[in-house]
Formats: C-alpha cells, structure tokens, sequence
C-alpha cells in the first residue's frame, strides 16, 4: 500500500517533526527552527520553513469540542431567535422611580444602593456626588434670605430631573437582563450541530481529494492550519498526544496505536483499528465522529 508524501513518516506526522522522533533533523531536509535551549518545549509545534508563518506555542488540546489552534469563528446555521420577554417584567422600574417619587432626595441612597449591588467604584462617586449637592441644596433652602433659598429651590428641582433621568439612564446596566437558561443550551446545540457540520464537509472533502485535505492539514491540530475541520483527528498521520486526547482514548492507547500504524501501515476506518489495536467496543461510535483516516 502506498503512502502519501506527507505520511507517517513524512513531516507532516508527529512522529517525524524535525526529521525523526526524538528531533535529530532528516538527511537533505532543512531542520525546524528550535528555541535557543534545544528542543522545543511540550506543547509547542517546531516551525516549517515551508509552511505558512504561524506564532509557536500553541498549546495541544483536546479536539472535537476545543480546537487547539484559533480558526475561523464558529456560527451557527441559523440565527438565534430573540430573547423572550421576561414574566417578571422589567427590571429596576421602581429603582429608578425613586429619585423623582422622592422630590430628588432619595438619588443619593438609590445610586448608593446601585454601587453596592454592582460593586461599582463609579456608581459609590455618583452617589457622594449627589449627596453634596443634595446637602448644598438643603443649606441654601434653610436660609433666611430670599436669593439662597430661590437658588436652592432651583437646584433641588435640577436634582430632582437630573437623578431621574440618570436613573433612568444606568438602569440596564444596574439590572442586566438575564439571559434564559434554555436560550442558552439552544445556543450550544446549534453550535455543535455546526461543528459536525464541518466534519462532514471534511470527510467528504478528504474522500474526494485527499492531496488537498493533506494541503489543508485536515485532522492535524497540532499544526499550523487555517481550515476548520470541526475537531477531526487523523489517525493515521496525528502525533500520540493528539491521538490521546480523543473521547474514550489514553496514552498507553494512543502508544498502542502509533506503534500499529508505525510498523502495519495506516488505517481505513475506526472498526479496523479497534479491532487491531483491541481498543474498548465502547469507544467506537465516539472514535468514529472525531476520527479521520487519510491515505
């Protein structure tokens, strides 16, 4: 059975990056860039000087469900519908009703409980703010003369005004909307009925040209990729610690596999390799969703 150029041995397989396993650089190929103590660090991927610049030290992750490497956003199929409109009703009405149910008097203690409920160090300024100017109002009021107790009466009903329209203002932000808990897991469902969208489209994009699913590195997320494959792996190519991390998989699995792969050849499907490997029967279905297997 033939091999790809790039296959278990080639450079884009973890078990030769750099030439050989344990990093000693290939005769004729030009070695990875190493960092200045030697081998690179565990969860780092060397850099291919034919590769596409991509910034080192991505660490290793476990796929399907966290792709190790930033790819394009994930949306879902379809818009979320909009949020449904609480029972409850709005929230803060009354909270910010109080300044002008209170003439103003009350902004000070409504902001102050608005700092305490957020534990806003801005809101706490807002309400001393408002507290002075309520003290200097009261001040000018209890004069005897006629202009202090004219100002004071200005400024009150400025509070007054003021203190409403500000509550009024911040009231979203002091009560945020809560978003429904069931919204919430619709939003997760459409996600990962999205992700296995992608694996979809990559399996059939592997099965119709393989060279191109090997350009692309689909199942690779130890490399440098920009394609999103949904959280394949290819067993036939991927590094052990890859391999390791699929659903139902461990090291010494993983080591069983690689070990197969290294000295039978590739796999064609997930069934073969349970049964090759005698991986648990249980792993199969989980193994088989994530699981890619190139030529």
């Amino acid at each position: 059975m033939s091999h790809h150029a790039d296959g278990p041995n080639g450079p884009e397989s973890g078990h030769d990056q750099g030439g050989s396993r344990y990093g000693r650089p290939s005769p004729g190929r030009p070695p990875y860039d190493r960092p200045p103590h030697g081998r690179p660090s565990y969860g780092q991927v060397p850099h291919d000087p034919r590769a596409t610049p991509y910034p080192p030290g991505r660490p290793y992750g476990a796929p399907g469900w966290r792709p190790p490497f930033v790819g394009p956003p994930m949306q879902p199929l379809q818009p979320m519908p909009p949020a449904p409109a609480s029972a409850e009703g709005p929230k803060g009405i009354l909270w910010a009703f109080v300044p002008f149910l209170t003439f103003g008097f009350g902004t000070p203690f409504s902001f102050l409980y608005a700092a305490l409920r957020r534990g806003s160090r801005n809101l706490g300024v807002t309400a001393a703010g408002y507290g002075i100017a309520l003290v200097g109002c009261l001040a000018l009021t209890s004069s005897d003369e006629v202009v202090p107790v004219a100002f004071g009466t200005m400024l009150t009903m400025m509070l007054w005004v003021a203190g409403t329209a500000h509550a009024f203002a911040v009231r979203s932000s002091v009560f945020p909307r809560e978003l429904p808990r069931n919204r919430i897991n619709q939003h997760a469902i459409e996600v990962a009925k999205y992700r296995r969208t992608l694996r979809e489209e990559a399996r059939a994009l592997a099965a119709e040209d393989p060279a191109l699913a090997h350009e692309l590195r689909i199942g690779r997320p130890d490399a440098p990729r920009t394609y999103d494959d949904g959280g394949l792996v290819d067993v036939n190519h991927a590094p052990g610690e890859i391999i390791a991390a699929l659903p139902g998989m461990d090291a010494e699995l993983a080591e069983r596999v690689v070990r197969l792969r290294d000295t039978q050849g590739p796999f064609v499907s997930a069934e073969e390799l349970a049964v090759n490997a005698d991986l648990p029967p249980d792993i199969v279905p989980q193994l088989s969703e994530y699981s890619i297997f190139l030529p």
